[in-house]
């Protein structure tokens, strides 16, 4: 089972981006799905959670500006991104848990970096 996200790239403060996230291999049911961030110097922060029971968390920075969702048929998970602020650049990351090639795992993709700038 592979995660790769996609999606990141250079955009001015008060643009948008799409992140992606599509989930492949021996994926069975997916619980929750996520998305994380880690600037330089930080520590990786929660950003954004979507669960299969359709409940969704947001960290409070970015509530109102970010969107969370999922397509259940293709295992995708995006984060639609609004309003990016200077403080909105990281790399950012997608986690999704679930039942995967008969366990339950915690899968993290590889990062897509996201620079908000002039």
């Amino acid at each position: 089972v592979q995660l790769q996200a996609s999606g990141g790239g250079l955009v001015q403060p008060g643009g948008s981006l799409r992140l992606s996230c599509a989930a492949s291999g021996g994926v069975e049911s997916i619980t929750a799905a996520g998305w994380y961030r880690q600037a330089p110097g930080s520590q990786r922060e929660f950003v954004a959670e979507i669960t299969s029971g359709g409940s969704y968390r947001y960290r409070e920075s970015v509530e109102g500006r970010f969107t969370i969702s999922r397509n259940h048929g293709l295992n995708m998970v995006y984060l639609k991104m609004d309003d990016l602020r200077p403080e909105d650049t990281a790399v950012y990351y997608c986690n999704v848990d679930g039942f995967m090639d008969g366990e339950y795992r915690s899968l993290w993709g590889q990062g897509t970096q996201v620079t908000v700038s002039q």
